[in-house]
Parts: C-alpha cells; sequence; structure tokens
C-alpha cells in the first residue's frame, strides 16, 4: 500500500475522505449538541437540485457552477425549513422532514428526466461520489509532493476541501465563544448581547457550505455520516466540548483511513477479487464507532441521569 503507486491512486482521495469526514464533524458537534443533527442530512440532499439545475443552465459539469447551485439550494431550503416552521407552527425536525424529502425527490427526477444521466452525474454519483476514481497521475513518487508542476495535476477536489476545513477551522476559531454560549444557553446569550438568532443560521451555513464541498467528491452518504456519527460517539465520550471536538476529528479521521483501507483490500483479505464502494465503508465504519461508543464509552450516560 505504501509503495510508489500509493501516492498516484490512495493518497488524493485518502486525504480527500479524511478533510471531507472532519469538516462535516466540526460543525456536527454544535448541530447535535443543538438538536440539529438532521440538519447536516437535509442538506446533504437538498444540493442535489442545485447542482443538477445548475449544469443544465451552464451544459457542463463545471465545479464553480455546481458549487453555486448547490449552495443556492441549501440557502433555500434552510429559509423553507424556517418559513414552513414558523408559518404552520410545527416542530423543526417536522419542517426538515417536509422540505428535504422533496428536494431530493426533485432532484433525483430532474436527473432522471434530463441528459445529465449520460454524463459524470447521476443517481450513484450523487449517492456515492467518485472517491476512488480521484486519482493524481502526475504523482510519481514522494519527490512529487515537492514538484511545482506535479502539484498542479492534484484533483481539484483535493485543494477544494483543504480550504473549506481551513474555512470550518477559521469559523470555529473566531466564534467558539459566542458559539459555546449560544448552544448552552442561548437565553443567557441573548442577554449578554449576543445575535444568537444570525450565530444559529451562520452555523447553518459553514455547514452547508462543508456539504457542498464534499459532495461532489465523496456523495451525500459520507456527509450525511460524518454529520452525526463522529460527533454523536465522542458526545459519549466525554462532557466537555472542547474534548468532544477533539474525540470527534479523531473520530471522523479513523473513519476515513479505516473505510478507505477496508473498502480496497477488506474483499481481497476474504478472496474476493471485487473492492467495495469507500464512500459506503467510510460511513459503515463511522456507524460502528458509534455503536463501540454507545456501548462503552464513559458518558453514554446523559448527565445527573441515573446510571444503568
Amino acid at each position: 500500500m505504501m509503495g510508489l503507486e500509493f501516492v498516484s491512486l490512495s493518497l488524493p482521495p485518502l486525504l480527500i475522505g479524511i478533510f471531507a469526514a472532519i469538516a462535516c464533524a466540526l460543525p456536527g458537534n454544535f448541530l447535535l449538541l443543538r438538536r440539529q443533527a438532521l440538519i447536516g442530512d437535509a442538506i446533504s440532499h437538498v444540493v442535489l437540485p442545485g447542482i443538477v439545475l445548475a449544469f443544465l443552465v451552464t451544459g457542463v459539469v463545471s465545479a464553480w457552477p455546481m458549487l453555486i447551485g448547490a449552495g443556492a439550494a441549501a440557502l433555500v431550503t434552510v429559509l423553507l425549513i424556517e418559513v414552513i416552521r414558523r408559518v404552520g407552527r410545527i416542530e423543526p425536525g417536522a419542517a426538515m422532514g417536509v422540505v428535504f424529502t422533496s428536494m431530493f425527490a426533485g432532484g433525483v427526477l430532474l436527473l432522471e428526466q434530463s441528459d445529465t444521466s449520460s454524463v459524470h452525474l447521476d443517481v450513484q454519483h450523487a449517492l456515492y461520489g467518485n472517491l476512488e476514481s480521484l486519482i493524481w497521475l502526475d504523482g510519481l513518487g514522494w519527490a512529487s509532493l515537492l514538484d511545482w508542476e506535479a502539484l498542479k495535476g492534484l484533483p481539484p477536489e483535493l485543494p477544494r476541501m483543504f480550504f473549506t476545513l481551513l474555512f470550518v477551522c477559521a469559523f470555529i476559531f473566531l466564534l467558539w465563544r459566542p458559539l459555546k454560549l449560544s448552544t448552552f444557553d442561548e437565553g443567557f446569550a441573548r442577554t449578554l448581547g449576543l445575535p444568537t438568532g444570525l450565530i444559529g443560521l451562520s452555523l447553518v451555513v459553514v455547514a452547508a457550505i462543508a456539504a457542498v464541498a464534499a459532495f461532489d467528491a465523496v456523495g451525500s452518504i459520507i456527509v450525511i455520516a460524518m454529520f452525526i456519527c463522529p460527533p454523536a460517539a465522542a458526545r459519549m465520550m466525554t462532557n466537555r466540548l472542547e474534548r468532544q471536538i477533539g474525540w470527534s476529528v479523531v473520530f471522523a479521521t479513523l473513519s476515513a483511513v479505516l473505510g478507505y483501507v477496508l473498502a480496497g483490500y477488506g474483499p481481497l483479505w476474504l478472496g474476493s477479487d471485487n473492492a467495495v464502494s469507500a464512500a459506503g465503508m467510510i460511513a459503515t465504519v463511522s456507524g460502528v464507532i458509534l455503536g463501540v461508543a454507545a456501548l462503552a464509552g464513559p458518558c453514554r450516560h446523559r448527565a445527573g441521569a441515573p446510571a444503568g
């Protein structure tokens, strides 16, 4: 695995998987504590019609138009959820369910009824991404990492996910105190003059940006799993937010690495000649980690609740 071919065939998809997992897990911690974990699920579904519409308008499969279309669809969804919740006076979960299932169904219909199924944009790519195909043909060994001409041939998804991760980290670092206060005690944060509504909306927008950036490379399966599984597993490891963030990063990285390796080599170890989907295996590993944390995590009981 660590031969020369590792740099060109496995290093880029592995790094993209790790960056995508961490970028989704970081805002997922706050969404989970705010009881809004499913909004990441909603966003990962509703970007699909935006991506398809961007292709229909531009006629090409290009990163920036699709990112803009997906981002616009995500923002429309957030607004629709808020409008339905306030006008209908129903619970946020019900509003999310109505909006994201309708948007995803509309996206699938657009895919099947348009010419997008004949290009690199179909239902399978929407669900599982194209992680295995993100290879680096110019990467002829570890020395290529210091070769500027070779670096120009990197899959564009890699720098895109790297800068998205930097943006997510910068957002959490700069707004750490307001995010923490408004997450645990919104009323107290409001009395301090903090714009809690704007902070919550900013968190959702950042989560949408992370989901949109990850969507093209890794598909909606990983995005959904990474918004929920690593933060939920981390929550059962500690009652302190700082440590929960750290645990979630560890679990997200572990899921990406173990999932990618098991997808490629697991079937070979079992005597099969075929690999399995890396995105599906990464999501499966994250679910297994969550299951182990639920069984053995030191803080799997709610603070203050009687054990057992």
